[in-house]
């Protein structure tokens, strides 16, 4: 080995992880998906093999490989192989609308979009109106993509790896350079690329580990989230490092008694879902029929949870541990955790600051507040973002002061729990999405019938919440709310999309002209399906 491959392999990040357990444990297994294995030496052939093909395209340090899939294993194979070049992954929510995609590959500049069949189409539109040029390959037949990687995903054997591929060059990756861009929506209506460090994956891997209790040397964790989440990042680094197996759930509607088989078929010890989904567990008919007794550990987070579903989680699933976590992109993203043992006395608390996180609630000069007063939560540690993708002002106004703004408005009690009270960011959670309210507004106050509109958003029972849009129209225009979702779902994903319209007047202003959404909320927030 050259001194070069040498110092290489000493740095901390996934892809050296990868290689540590192919050499240790060749034939434990990885990654478990539709009843398929890809053991530990299978991942480093596979990652090795098209990190190379990769190469030969032309691909290589700092470049940007945007990654558009529904849950598979060549989603994670792409992205670690981008990585291991010392190229820079960009994770694309399918669901986004051409526009949407296209803005994100001229952002991020990308050279490279990988897709599959199911996201092809879309994902070639949004590439169609990029001005630079991008290379398409996909997995599955897509018009006009080159066939993915020569790892084959209908292969027999899934090492199997045609000869004459050749090694990629090797690639010393420091742990301060990015892994990851990821998109996240932004208060003026366009998305900003949160910028992920392999430093912020593996110290969000012992963020991890630590909060969710994954000690045991054969931690099997399901995978639910989308992989161009935030929420999978956050386990897939650390079941990488500890060299767990993860089990990887097809991406469409969730299904509780599909869930709850994979769950016993597979031994399932820790997971995390959204409180809706957990609640559709518990009220599964067919769960008392499955063995669940591997589960460990249960976690939950991205909208609120009731004191009824915590009691029933309890019942359903007694002995194991719920641990609550908080958090967001830019911090990779658990800042705080709340473990099961307090869950029910400090109902509706995220919990305190994990240890890999320094956290400070401030008043709008900086000053901290005292415990029972409301402020915004700012954050400083090895998690938080280096910065926003070319975006120098954006990444000044987050981190002013020497710390990480969260826009988050939260209170401490006299034990240092926390409580979020609102946002200082605009911003709609909907089944763990995040909607920002400017993005939706100045996209739907095009349409030719709206004069003015604001979106709030209303408590949901299946989604936490949903947007709501309020709107003063044209004189003599009118307006339906399914005139207005198909006009704006060309340059809106559909999960941003308002799914109750109000039409007003005008809407209710300050003395400054500025729209005041708490008389919009006081109005029209009434929760929608929540008896």
């Amino acid at each position: 080995m050259k001194d070069e491959d040498a110092a290489a392999r000493r740095r901390n990040h996934w892809v050296n992880h990868i290689a540590r357990h192919a050499h240790t444990k060749p034939d434990a297994v990885y990654l478990r998906f539709e009843g398929r294995s890809t053991t530990w030496s299978q991942l480093e052939q596979r990652v090795t093999a098209v990190a190379a093909a990769m190469a030969r395209r032309g691909v290589g340090a700092g470049d940007r490989v945007a990654i558009m899939m529904t849950n598979r294993p060549e989603f994670l194979e792409t992205m670690f192989a981008a990585n291991a070049l010392g190229a820079i992954a960009v994770p694309v929510n399918f669901r986004l609308s051409p526009d949407e995609i296209a803005f994100i590959l001229t952002d991020s500049g990308a050279k490279l979009l990988v897709v599959d069949a199911t996201t092809g189409p879309v994902a070639a539109t949004g590439r169609a109106a990029c001005a630079h040029q991008i290379g398409f390959v996909s997995a599955g037949v897509t018009e006009g993509a080159d066939p993915y990687f020569p790892v084959s995903p209908d292969a027999v054997s899934p090492d199997a790896v045609p000869p004459g591929l050749g090694e990629p060059p090797t690639a010393d990756v420091p742990e301060d350079s990015p892994a990851l861009i990821m998109y996240t929506s932004g208060t003026t209506g366009r998305p900003k690329g949160a910028v992920l460090s392999h430093q912020n994956l593996q110290c969000q891997a012992l963020t991890v580990i630590r909060a969710l209790w994954m000690f045991d040397d054969h931690e099997v964790n399901l995978c639910s989230s989308p992989l161009f989440h935030i929420a999978s990042a956050g386990v897939i680094a650390p079941l990488v490092l500890i060299g767990g197996t993860t089990v990887l759930l097809p991406s469409g509607n969730f299904s509780s008694a599909a869930t709850l088989e994979l769950m016993a078929a597979e031994r399932i010890t820790s997971m995390f879902l959204v409180p809706a989904q957990w609640q559709l567990l518990c009220a599964d008919p067919t769960r008392p029929d499955r063995d669940l007794s591997a589960l460990r550990t249960m976690s939950w987070g991205a909208a609120p949870a009731t004191t009824t579903l915590l009691t029933r989680m309890a019942e359903v699933f007694p002995g194991v541990r719920n641990i609550a976590v908080f958090g967001q992109t830019e911090m990779s993203p658990v800042t705080c955790a709340l473990d099961g043992a307090d869950a029910l006395r400090k109902i509706g608390s995220v919990g305190q600051p994990v240890a890999t996180v320094s956290a400070r609630i401030v008043d709008d000069d900086m000053n901290d507040v005292p415990p029972g007063e409301v402020g915004e939560i700012i954050y400083r540690g090895p998690t938080a973002m280096a910065g926003y993708w070319q975006n120098a002002d954006a990444t000044a106004e987050a981190f002013r002061g020497g710390w990480f703004h969260s826009g988050d408005l939260v209170r401490a009690d006299a034990e240092g729990f926390l409580y979020v009270v609102d946002r200082k960011k605009d911003m709609i959670i909907t089944g763990g999405e995040n909607v920002y309210c400017a993005e939706v507004e100045n996209a739907l106050a095009a349409h030719p019938a709206v004069a003015e509109l604001a979106v709030i958003g209303a408590p949901d029972e299946r989604w936490g919440e949903t947007p709501v849009a309020v709107a003063a129209l044209h004189p003599g225009a009118s307006l339906t709310l399914g005139e207005l979702r198909d006009w704006a779902t060309g340059h809106l994903a559909r999960y941003k999309l308002p799914t109750i319209l109000h039409v007003v007047t005008a809407l209710p202003r300050n003395a400054s002209g500025k729209v005041t959404k708490t008389a919009l909320r006081d109005r029209f927030a009434s929760p929608r399906g929540m008896a």
